[in-house]
């Protein structure tokens, strides 16, 4: 199977699964506590952030939790779709092969890697590792969540590959530190931790 083309993330797809309250996936209080302990553990950390890249930026919702909590930071939206890309202005691009002329502070990528094929999906965790010197936070559903039935196919999209979660692993661990909770730190950032911040003692 090849990786989702760009006319998947068309109009209807949005309605459906993001303006459309009765099929929404976004639960926007799911979301404030998911930014407001990201952002917060990266203060924590001492992360700085000051250039944001929200990969798949899909409607914004990244927005306006990075304007919220790192008011000074810059947020670079990119996205596959080109109906968001007409529709909110955001850069084109693919997290497959999106390049920048330097690194990020923090990269976001929620939702995005179980929609490619097992080579797009290595190319696309080797350039989040390139893209980001600082922070970075990965969202994905592995096919351990649906076996373990904590996933609602109901409002989950049935499009999306099942790679294991050690497949996502892996490949993020050549350039990033996992922390838990889907913050991962890049090896570049020059950032101390202490041994049990770090999830399997990387």
């Amino acid at each position: 199977m090849k990786s989702a083309s760009a006319t998947t993330f068309d109009e209807a797809y949005y309605q459906r699964f993001y303006f459309d309250k009765k099929t929404s996936v976004v639960d926007p209080q799911h979301l404030e506590r998911l930014g407001t302990f990201v952002c917060s553990y990266l203060k924590y950390l001492r992360v700085p952030v000051r250039r944001v890249l929200d990969v798949g930026c899909g409607i914004g919702l990244w927005r306006d939790i990075m304007a919220q909590h790192f008011p000074a930071a810059i947020y670079q939206g990119v996205e596959f779709s080109p109906y968001l890309c007409e529709r909110f202005g955001w850069q084109q691009g693919s997290v497959v092969d999106y390049a920048a002329s330097e690194p990020f502070d923090f990269v976001i990528c929620q939702g995005v890697l179980p929609y490619l094929s097992p080579p797009d999906l290595k190319a696309a965790l080797h350039n989040l590792g390139r893209l980001s010197r600082g922070a970075l936070y990965v969202e994905a559903v592995s096919r351990e969540d649906f076996e373990r039935d904590i996933i609602d196919e109901d409002i989950t999209d049935n499009r999306v590959f099942r790679h294991r979660a050690d497949l996502y692993r892996r490949g993020l661990q050549e350039g990033a530190i996992e922390l838990g909770g889907g913050v991962w730190l890049s090896r570049k950032a020059e950032v101390p931790l202490f041994a049990l911040e770090q999830a399997g003692g990387q």
